[in-house]
């Protein structure tokens, strides 16, 4: 979802990827309340990060647990950032209906977005 709203709304002035620790494949979930609120995600693939080693990357930013504790060095001058969100898939896990595992999806949706509305400037300064 941040690869998405960062494409959507910063794709002027960010080259975003996306990727995790393990490659566990495109969430149906986070399609559907990405294309709620604008924005198509289904053509995204998921990556494992040792696949984009050789970017030149200027920021990577871990979102979750996981990826803080296991992110690997990264070449160059590369600045690791955490901002911490929820596991929407996690969270969907443990609902009682389909309907509370998309609103968990839902608001780590809006979260990200709101992160992403901040960047570069919350990056930079």
């Amino acid at each position: 979802m941040a690869e998405g709203w960062a494409r959507h709304l910063k794709g002027d002035v960010i080259e975003p990827y996306s990727a995790g620790m393990i490659a566990h494949g495109l969430n149906t979930r986070a399609v559907v309340v990405m294309k709620e609120a604008g924005v198509d995600i289904s053509g995204h693939l998921s990556k494992e990060v040792g696949s984009l080693m050789d970017v030149p990357f200027d920021y990577v930013i871990t979102v979750c647990g996981h990826a803080d504790e296991h992110c690997p060095a990264f070449p160059g001058k590369t600045q690791v950032v955490h901002i911490g969100f929820d596991d929407p898939p996690g969270l969907a896990a443990k609902a009682q209906s389909e309907e509370e595992a998309l609103s968990h999806f839902c608001r780590v949706r809006d979260e990200i977005r709101a992160f992403i509305e901040t960047l570069p400037e919350k990056l930079l300064g």
